[in-house]
């Protein structure tokens, strides 16, 4: 971590700087022009062997699916597992949709659980408490690049016989207990889109140490052909990837510690310069976790009396891209007041999450932010929040 002085909080005006940008450091351009002098374009070519090789090798696992995006991942999973109409699976409410999304395509229902306060992940302790003679699964979200508590879903996995799908779309080389996030569980699901630690612009894998689900995932991503070529016993989709997308992916994986520490590089600076800064909760590393920081989230305390709209308007005004937090699945009109008949449950109660929702947002985040920028970012947020107790 660079060593950042008293020198470096003079704040002074700045240029946009963005929440997220992609960060190509390697031979990104080489292999995708190698993929188009070669004419291998589509859903065949040697980049997508490369990539799934190198990608599940890194996470220690045996097998390695490309697809489409970290969406299809999900939903191959789901379908890899087997799960159907009248199954439950067990999910956060304070996520992106993809992982509801893909167990409503299944036909089966989520329930929600709400967040851990200290890592916004599912709060493992409440799980057991919705599980039911209907739940077949647990997807669990390494929310903003802090592992979940493995091992305590890992325990009710077996206790009660359910599989578990880890979404580490946004987890890239997070740790728990020295294992990789998306190696644990049954099947790991990940997403490259253009924001992700590692990119390809848009993209996905699953990865699995059982070949069963492996060899499912791979028939079900492309129509589920059999032979002869268009027979289908079973049903299938296009959720193939190409070999662009994929030359882009592999020359991601020949970086990837790079690009995972130059995170977590970022991450430990925020903590350096707003450490004890009034008025935020910061992200944490729990013990035996390894915090990647994908998108550095910051939580609003009670004293703050402006709302958040107010301070990450303020911080645009002054050139400082953020996004706020996700909205939970339960505030969300699609599930609560819609025409899905395996919608979740919205009426329960899940005020950590809430407060989440409404009270966090992310600080620009680029793997290639400079101390320079992450310094002028802390600075207006001190003085923002310093305006914004009254």
């Amino acid at each position: 971590m660079a060593v950042i002085t008293e020198a470096h909080e003079k704040k002074e005006k700045k240029k946009f700087i963005p929440v997220c940008t992609p960060w190509l450091p390697g031979n990104e351009k080489k292999y995708v022009n190698d993929a188009l002098d070669t004419n291998w374009i589509s859903s065949a070519g040697k980049y997508i062997d490369k990539f799934e090789e190198s990608f599940s090798r890194y996470c220690g696992v045996s097998y390695g699916l490309a697809c489409s995006n970290g969406f299809a991942a999900l939903h191959l999973a789901c379908m890899a597992l087997g799960l159907k109409k009248g199954d439950e699976v067990i999910v956060p409410t304070f996520t992106m949709s993809a992982p509801v999304n893909a167990v409503i395509l299944t036909g089966a229902t989520p329930v929600l659980v709400d967040a851990d306060k200290e890592t916004f992940c599912i709060d493992a302790r409440k799980i057991e408490g919705k599980i039911t003679g209907k739940t077949k699964a647990i997807i669990a979200v390494h929310i903003y690049g802090h592992p979940c508590a493995m091992d305590t879903i890992m325990a009710l996995a077996r206790k009660y016989n359910l599989k578990v799908i880890e979404d580490a779309a946004e987890s890239h080389g997070a740790e728990y207990k020295g294992k990789k996030c998306g190696s644990i569980g049954d099947i790991g699901c990940f997403s490259f889109y253009g924001n992700k630690i590692l990119t390809m612009g848009e993209g996905g894998m699953a990865i699995t140490h059982n070949k069963i689900y492996a060899e499912k995932m791979k028939k079900y991503r492309n129509y589920a052909f059999e032979h002869p070529r268009f027979l289908h016993q079973e049903f299938g989709v296009n959720y193939r990837l190409t070999n662009i997308q994929a030359a882009i992916g592999f020359a991601q994986t020949e970086n990837v510690e790079k690009l995972v520490e130059a995170r977590r590089h970022i991450g430990e600076n925020y903590n350096q310069l707003l450490q004890e800064t009034r008025g935020i909760v910061l992200p944490i590393e729990k013990e035996g976790c390894k915090n990647v920081y994908w998108m550095y989230g910051v939580v609003l305390t009670k004293e703050i009396k402006k709302a958040r709209e107010e301070i990450v308007e303020a911080l645009k005004e002054n050139g400082v891209d953020t996004r706020n937090f996700f909205i939970p699945m339960h505030q969300q009109p699609v599930f609560y007041n819609g025409p899905l008949e395996n919608a979740p449950d919205c009426t329960d109660s899940y005020f950590i999450a809430d407060a989440l929702g409404r009270r966090g947002f992310y600080l620009p985040s680029s793997s290639n932010l400079s101390l320079e920028d992450q310094t002028y970012v802390a600075a207006c947020l001190k003085e923002i929040l310093s305006k914004s107790f009254n």
